[in-house]
């Protein structure tokens, strides 16, 4: 989280936002949250999740764009965390800061279930995903917010280049390999078959699995439009990452994975010759938000230490994240059920 939020904030902000959701005191408890604060509650029997960020990083027109979303895909049949209204029946409660600025409330009906274990990270672990994906970007081709204004932003856009803004100057060669990476993106076509509304960050840490193995999604915090396959691909680089041999990992992960996201969508398997540029602009942004977030010299967390050992190393030797040919991957999914429609 950034520094200036976190100066912001304060027991009276919690205190006030509580008032709004009608959460009592011993009804609330602290969560880890990374991007904003995070918190579970109880009311009326029920569990929710409270998130409270502020106006410096997204505004109230974007947090109410996200949350119009989550609920249109909720509404389509997705299953994912819909956002409730408080009290006084708002889906987005503003808290003035006193500094000019404003932390805005949110809240969600939380997942059933819990984190996947490893005993279920498994072939019909990766189906279930990749059905869920599927009926998300099914859905997203005819999504249209309803106040233009509640538009999410581009990949593209200034305040999503995260390469650009917290990069230090002393990796300005990191900043010269993802500005490479940026404008062989730039050049790919954008139309509705394959371009859209997008979680961004659907990993196994954004949701949880019932005892019936319903995964449901949440944390949209970073939905943007871009290409649905970057969505994947996001999916792929934390899926991966940290297993001991990543190419024999990803081929059965993406057999799995494609065979439940053709259940619900399109795809076109021509796309996957762009995973690797879609996971090296992951990769690149992700080095540049831990910048931001954490002492690099000093690293406690075990995931960001792991990712950050020889990261800089690998980026400016081009080293490709995953060592694979992503063209055999086109075995994998089904002749009959692949698009070939559109630009490309």
């Amino acid at each position: 989280m950034e520094q200036r939020i976190k100066e912001r904030y304060s027991q009276s902000i919690l205190k006030e936002a509580m008032e709004r959701y009608a959460i009592g005191d011993d009804q609330i408890r602290l969560l880890d949250g990374f991007e904003s604060y995070m918190y579970e509650f109880r009311h009326d029997g029920a569990e929710y999740i409270l998130r409270i960020g502020h106006s410096l990083r997204r505004s109230v027109d974007l947090i109410l764009g996200e949350v119009d979303w989550i609920n249109y895909l909720a509404r389509g049949g997705a299953s994912v965390s819909r956002a409730i209204e408080s009290k006084d029946g708002n889906l987005v409660e503003q808290i003035d800061d006193n500094r000019g600025g404003r932390f805005l409330a949110t809240a969600f009906v939380r997942a059933g279930g819990d984190p996947p274990g490893a005993d279920q990270w498994n072939s019909d672990l990766f189906v279930r995903h990749g059905q869920l994906i599927g009926r998300m970007h099914a859905l997203s081709k005819g999504y249209q917010p309803p106040d233009p204004a509640w538009k999410r932003l581009e990949w593209d856009d200034q305040q999503m280049l995260f390469s650009e803004l917290w990069l230090p100057q002393s990796e300005d060669l990191v900043l010269g390999k993802f500005r490479d990476v940026f404008s062989s993106l730039l050049a790919l076509p954008r139309s509705g078959a394959n371009y859209g509304l997008i979680h961004q960050d659907a990993h196994g840490g954004n949701f949880f699995v019932d005892s019936s193995g319903q995964i449901t999604l949440f944390d949209f915090d970073d939905c943007a439009y871009s290409w649905y396959a970057n969505d994947i691909a996001i999916v792929l680089f934390y899926a991966a990452f940290g297993e001991e041999d990543p190419p024999t990992f990803t081929r059965n992960f993406m057999k799995h994975f494609l065979q439940g996201y053709i259940r619900e969508n399109d795809f076109d398997p021509r796309w996957l010759v762009q995973f690797p540029q879609f996971l090296k602009l992951r990769e690149i942004d992700l080095f540049a938000v831990i910048h931001r977030s954490f002492d690099v010299e000093d690293i406690q967390d075990r995931w960001v230490a792991s990712f950050m050992k020889n990261r800089k190393e690998m980026i400016l030797n081009d080293v490709p994240f995953i060592d694979l040919d992503f063209g055999e991957l086109y075995e994998f999914v089904s002749e009959a059920s692949i698009s070939s429609e559109g630009d490309f």
